[in-house]
Parts: structure tokens; sequence; C-alpha cells
């Protein structure tokens, strides 16, 4: 489908996102629109909501589960007259310190549930050194390949140094490693086969060696046009000094 770089609106995504409802990329193109649009921030601005394409906007949870929900009760409870426990008279300069210091605190507190959860995979993980997952590619970076395994979705980095059959140029546009010699193509999507090669439960995190590797179907969406056709087919052994 055409996509230009002009600006997008919701639907163009929503488009977008139908068209590859059934596609093996279907993951990673959600996860690419997501990490396209800015972060959401708490503001006493009301500049809308971009996603659900709504010209105001107001986060409003009941239970309440955050302090920035409890924010817009309070305001309510001031307006409306509902009785005690409304929210003090406060300046836009104020609110707006205050929408920054609670944005600032739920990024804080994401970091140290993700943080958390990688420790303890990692923990579990740690006993299982040499053993073989199965899993996908999820990021590519020039200094390697991140992979989630299938079965507990922990990841894990195939540093660059692990992939020694040939020297690899990282094409960031497309998010592709190429083998230069071989023109062989690791992508998002790819299905591989890894083996554990350390687990730190103390960073959380977790380093694979490369053993089986497929390109994902359809993956030419994602391919510069110099890759397209190569390194397809069924899972392939690969090798590498040990």
């Amino acid at each position: 489908m055409p996509w230009s770089r002009g600006p997008k609106s919701p639907a163009d995504f929503d488009r977008l996102l139908a068209r590859v409802a059934d596609h093996a990329l279907r993951e990673q193109i959600a996860q690419l629109v997501l990490r396209c649009q800015a972060q959401a921030v708490y503001s006493a601005r009301n500049i809308g909501h971009f996603g659900l394409h709504l010209r105001r906007y107001v986060h409003f949870t009941s239970p309440i589960r955050r302090y920035a929900d409890l924010v817009v009760h309070r305001a309510l409870v001031k307006v409306l007259g509902l009785g005690t426990g409304g929210l003090p008279p406060l300046t836009m300069d104020e609110l707006e310190a205050l929408g920054r210091h609670l944005s600032m605190t739920e990024r804080r507190a994401m970091e140290c549930e993700r943080g958390a959860l990688e420790r303890m995979i990692a923990l579990y993980l740690a006993d299982h050194f040499g053993a073989r997952f199965g899993g996908r590619i999820v990021g590519v970076q020039s200094f390697g390949l991140f992979v989630a395994l299938d079965e507990t979705g922990a990841e894990g980095l195939v540093p660059l140094a692990q992939l020694e059959d040939d020297a690899y140029e990282h094409d960031p546009r497309h998010h592709l490693l190429v083998g230069k010699r071989s023109g062989v193509v690791f992508g998002l999507g790819d299905r591989v086969v890894v083996t554990l090669l350390e687990a730190d439960p103390v960073t959380g995190s977790l380093v694979f060696a490369l053993e089986e590797h497929s390109r994902a179907p359809g993956a030419s969406l994602l391919l510069a046009p110099r890759a397209i056709g190569r390194g397809k087919g069924p899972l392939r052994p690969r090798q590498r000094r040990r």
C-alpha cells in the first residue's frame, strides 16, 4: 500500500494495521507504529488524543489506579461541589509542573517493573545454560539482533560477534543486517533457534548464539531493494566456531 512521508492521521494507521492484520509481520509493524508516535504525557493543556482522534480528552480511571486520576477526581469534586477533598486552587504553571512530575514518576515505575521482570526471567533461565529455544527477531541494531523467545517472551541479544560467517552491514531504515559477502539478510519477524550463552540475574540480560534462521513470510515488506530475494527458505542450521 502507498505510504508517503507526509503527516499521518489516526485513520492512516488504522488502514495500515488492518492491511497487515493477518500478516506474519503484524506484531513488528504494530510496534513500529507505536514507536514512531510521541510518548503520552500528563498536562493541564488539553491537546486531545491522537490515537482516539479526539479534540478534547482526559484520562479518567475508576476505581482510581494512578495519582493522575486522583487529580482529575479531586478537580471534579471541586468544580461540581461534591463535598470535601476537592483540588485546592492551582495556577496553570503549577498544574503543568504537576503533570511533568507525574509523567516522570509513571515512566520510572514502568522501568522498575520492566527491570524486575527481566531479572526474574534471567534468574529462571540461569539454570538453562546451553539450552536451545525457538524465537523471533524483534530488534535489529548495528551491534546485534534482539530475539524474543516463544515460550517466555524473554528478550536477549545475539551479538554481532556471534555471526562469524560474514561481515554484516546495518540498514537502520529497513531494520536489517545484510551480509556483505553472502547477502544473507536478518530482519524483523525472522524465525530463529538460539542457544543460551549467558543469563545475568543482576542486570537481567540474556545473551544467545544463533543456531538456525529463516526469513519471515512476506519479509520483502521491510527489505531494501538490494536485499529482496536473499536469505529465504526453511530454518537453516548455521555453522559457527565453538
